[in-house]
């Protein structure tokens, strides 16, 4: 068994080699929490928790660093506009993004520390920098100097000479337009620290640099985030880290964005979903299989369309497991995944081609279903439960069990409403009245309830909206 990641710094494929044997570090660039998240941050954190859970059921150790980006430039702008501290700002929105992540069902990471609480080890490793050469003060700023690493831009592939940092507002007494900020000189009315060039506030490169360190050490596996993230970001973590002596992270790995009209979803275009509505328009499980299926490689362009296609799919999955468990009481999940669906989590993480041997043992269960066949049925949902709970799309685990965003806390009222109306239409079926039995169908369908017949008699279920 071989895990392989596409490597963005060598742009392929690549066997996964663990630096211990049997564990795996990831370090995933978190939350900047200037605002609520939409899902396009969600989708971050779920692709790396499929990344994972997968681990994880191949046995490795993991240690999941996920941090949270609590001051910054943005952040303290909302702090003007609102009249509000930034560090209420910051909570607030921490806070809605950890709702966001346990919605969907993401696992808790095995720390998540905030770069407020680092600036001890941001201070050490700039003056690790200074005293190596590759590093600054300037008017109260720490400038790394990025002539003095050879390797500079080796991730994004650009040429230094032709190559421009975003600008920095205010930011002054820099001897190359592209040396970046490490730290930032204090301004009146800004949060500052004390360090030993001046008070001022940390730069955002440096803040991941310091606690990728501080929780991974000098050397550790994954380093994970967004495309965007590539430049200048992970190019200037790099930078830093190496040139203070790290090794830093062996693979990088990239999720792509999510998108409307072809636009990357942010804030600043004003085409950002927030999860907190979303979750109230369509069930978390169903996001999460909207969000998690697709080739975390591949873009997803965002239409309610595409979501209701998504709620179809997986109320087919969904559908199997009722009517099992219906039949046979809970079934546990296999010990093993089928090879199928294996060979193609293995193969970075081929979500879409692992959930395609989903449907099709889905389809072998209802098949079972169909010819009375209950140990074959059972079979296939172990089978499928194994699958989904590596996905985290299990629809019996305990996470999703108290989901009641389409009313399920009235199941039973409901139940006992339809029956009536399916005794009325059993009632017109034996006597013959086809046309009276029909119509009932046809306006329990309208009502946006699934009719199915079944040699245990007819039974109903929630369909697409």
């Amino acid at each position: 068994m071989t895990i392989r990641l596409y490597d963005t710094s060598a742009r392929q494929i690549r066997d996964f080699t663990p630096l211990k044997p049997g564990c795996v570090s990831i370090y995933l660039c978190g939350a900047t929490v200037q605002a609520a998240p939409h899902i396009g941050h969600i989708r971050s954190g779920l692709n790396f928790d499929i990344m994972r859970r997968w681990f994880a059921y191949r046995g490795y150790d993991v240690t999941f660093i996920r941090n949270v980006t609590d001051i910054d430039d943005k952040i303290i702008a909302k702090s003007v506009d609102q009249g509000r501290p930034w560090w209420a700002i910051g909570y607030e929105n921490e806070r809605a993004f950890t709702d966001g992540y346990t919605a969907l069902g993401c696992l808790p990471p095995t720390y998540e520390p905030r770069a407020t609480g680092h600036i001890t080890e941001m201070v050490e490793m700039m003056r690790g920098l200074i005293e190596r050469g590759h590093a600054y003060e300037a008017e109260g700023s720490v400038y790394f100097d990025v002539r003095s690493w050879p390797s500079y831009l080796e991730l994004s592939r650009q040429d230094l000479d032709e190559m421009r940092q975003p600008a920095e507002e205010g930011i002054t007494g820099k001897r190359d337009p592209r040396d970046f900020a490490m730290w930032k000189a204090a301004k009146p009315g800004e949060p500052d620290w004390e360090t030993p060039w001046g008070r001022g506030r940390p730069g955002w490169h440096l803040e991941c640099s310091a606690m990728a360190h501080k929780y991974l050490g000098s050397a550790f596996d994954i380093h994970g985030g967004g495309l965007d993230l590539i430049f200048p970001h992970h190019e200037n973590e790099i930078a830093q880290a190496k040139a203070y002596g790290d090794e830093f992270a062996r693979y990088w790995v990239h999720n792509a964005w999510v998108t409307m009209s072809g636009e990357k979803m942010s804030k600043s275009l004003g085409n950002s979903v927030l999860v907190s509505e979303m979750v109230k328009q369509w069930r978390p499980i169903v996001l999460r299989y909207y969000l998690g299926t697709p080739h975390y490689r591949s873009t997803i362009e965002y239409s309610e369309e595409a979501l209701r296609e998504a709620e179809s799919a997986f109320a087919r999955i969904e559908g199997f497991v009722q009517r099992v468990v219906e039949k046979a009481g809970v079934v546990e999940p296999s010990a093993d995944v089928p090879p199928a669906f294996a060979e193609a989590m293995d193969d970075d993480l081929g979500v879409p081609q692992a959930l395609a041997v989903v449907h099709t043992t889905v389809r072998q269960g209802n098949s079972a279903l169909a010819a009375d066949d209950k140990e074959a049925a059972v079979a296939r949902l172990a089978e499928v439960r194994a699958m989904l709970g590596v996905l985290g799309l299990d629809p019996l685990d305990a996470h999703w069990a108290g989901e009641t965003d389409r009313g399920e806390d009235l199941h039973g009222v409901v139940d006992t409403l339809v029956r009536m109306v399916l005794d009325q239409r059993e009632a017109a079926r034996s006597r013959k009245d086809w046309a009276t039995a029909d119509a009932i169908r046809d306006q329990l369908n309208q009502s946006g309830l699934v009719i199915e017949d079944s040699p245990q008699g007819p039974r109903w279920s929630l369909g697409p909206r």
